[in-house]
């Protein structure tokens, strides 16, 4: 009866987001109280698992989100990820441009929040896109999901990377390692197999496409205000991601090789190293924009992250409460074949599981953190590192960003594509990634580190 249970509640929480549109919030919380009190956990357990996963979690991750955040809007502010996006405009060949947009989203920009980097790329994709030669709207649309959220669900501080490796226990070096690799790589493969899709005839200008004076008007006084902004150059802009990046990195390398003290661990501390960018982004940012703007800009991020952290937070309730079920042991038999199955059925699970979350929430953030809730108290019972089985959450929650997803409509109003050129986009492009990114997670499956 506690598996029943779990799906009921489950299924309950997908109801109340989707049929009665509830916060998430609300619902993952109503959701953990129904199952702790179906399952016998009993009134004070369930209270406990509940505070006490929530606690944990902000424990592990509160910070990192709150300084992602506070960094991006701080960056945003200053005008650095439309200057690196104009940046590729200028200096990538035009017809690779769609690559090198996606491999660049997926990589360096993962810390600016996804309605941000669309609002601030979409202009510039849109008056690209002539350059680009056929199809040109089409590619860079394609390129622009694609990279956007293989950086959030692969790639540290990507608020779906953090969340999943938070909830399982993952080392962040160890997961930055494998994601700074699959989420370009997957980008990349993602966006040739999308050109070859509109080389056989996939796109009709006509219907796909939409003009909108509105728009125009938009993309206009949008490139005003760019031509009066005051922005830092481009590398030194970049610096506040870049910099926590390779700290962790070097972390993670350094305990590859057997290195390990005191100075190595603060240095690769994904908490120091993100703290790190979020006081070069202020300083940067009291300099370039001043102190009211900047103090703007953190008190946007302040009210951002204050949304996330509670979703992310009621998460690891739902997650503690499952293990506080018991539910672990019942699952650990569907995994008692043979060692090579287990391995491709355990992902294989993880992956299905965040994409039918996905599916039903509409938000790929809480779909990672549903998932990775759930899956987080059999991974004892897996022969799989966790790190794989965070890739595979990761991979799954991709799958198929569409109509009950507010990005979706907020894609399709920036890029000035119709309905059904953004389900040809966006949802095609996910779709694609998604399992592009479980062939290289199960890939990645055969060669773990350490």
């Amino acid at each position: 009866m506690i598996a029943v249970h779990t799906a009921i509640a489950i299924v309950a929480i997908i109801l109340l987001i989707i049929r009665f549109t509830v916060d998430p919030v609300i619902a993952l919380v109503l959701g953990s109280f129904y199952l702790g009190l179906a399952t016998g956990v009993g009134f004070g357990g369930t209270v406990g698992a509940i505070t006490g996963g929530f606690g944990e979690i902000m424990a592990d991750i509160g910070l990192l989100i709150g300084f992602g955040v506070l960094m991006g809007s701080l960056l945003n502010r200053m005008g650095a990820f439309r200057s690196m996006v104009e940046a590729l405009v200028r200096i990538v060949p035009a017809r690779r441009l769609p690559y090198a947009l996606g491999v660049a989203l997926s990589t360096i920009a993962p810390s600016i929040y996804v309605d941000v980097q669309v609002v601030l790329a979409a202009p510039v994709a849109r008056s690209s896109a002539g350059l680009v030669g056929r199809h040109g709207l089409a590619r860079l649309a394609g390129a622009l999901g694609t990279g956007i959220f293989c950086g959030y669900v692969f790639v540290v501080p990507g608020l779906a990377a953090v969340s999943v490796v938070s909830l399982l226990g993952v080392e962040m070096g160890t997961y930055l390692i494998y994601g700074i690799i699959i989420g370009p790589a997957t980008a990349i493969g993602t966006i040739w197999l999308f050109h070859r899709m509109l080389g056989a005839g996939w796109w009709r200008p006509a219907t796909d496409e939409e003009e909108s004076e509105a728009l125009q008007q938009q993309e206009a006084a949008a490139e005003e205000q760019a031509d009066g902004e005051r922005r830092p150059p481009l590398w030194l802009a970049l610096s506040p991601i870049v910099v926590p990046l390779l700290m962790i990195a070097f972390g993670a390398f350094a305990g590859l090789a057997g290195v390990e003290n005191a100075v190595v661990s603060f240095i690769g501390d994904a908490t120091v190293a993100l703290f790190v960018g979020l006081l070069g982004a202020f300083v940067m940012s009291r300099v370039v924009v001043g102190t009211e703007r900047t103090n703007d800009a953190v008190g946007d991020g302040l009210r951002t992250s204050g949304e996330i952290l509670l979703v992310t937070g009621v998460g690891g309730s739902l997650g503690a409460v499952i293990e506080a079920t018991g539910l672990a042991e019942i699952l650990g038999g569907l995994f008692s074949v043979g060692q090579g199955v287990t391995v491709i059925v355990s992902i294989l699970l993880a992956w299905v599981v965040a994409a039918l979350m996905h599916l039903a929430i509409g938000s790929v953030s809480v779909a990672a953190i549903a998932a990775a809730g759930i899956v987080a108290p059999v991974l004892g019972t897996l022969e799989v590192p966790a790190v794989i089985i965070g890739l595979a959450i990761a991979s799954g929650s991709l799958f198929a960003l569409q109509v009950n997803s507010n990005f979706f409509w907020l894609f399709k109003a920036l890029l000035g594509l119709s309905t059904k050129g953004t389900l040809k986009t966006m949802t095609t492009v996910t779709s694609i990634a998604s399992v592009v990114s479980l062939v290289a997670v199960l890939g990645a499956s055969l060669v773990p580190i350490g």
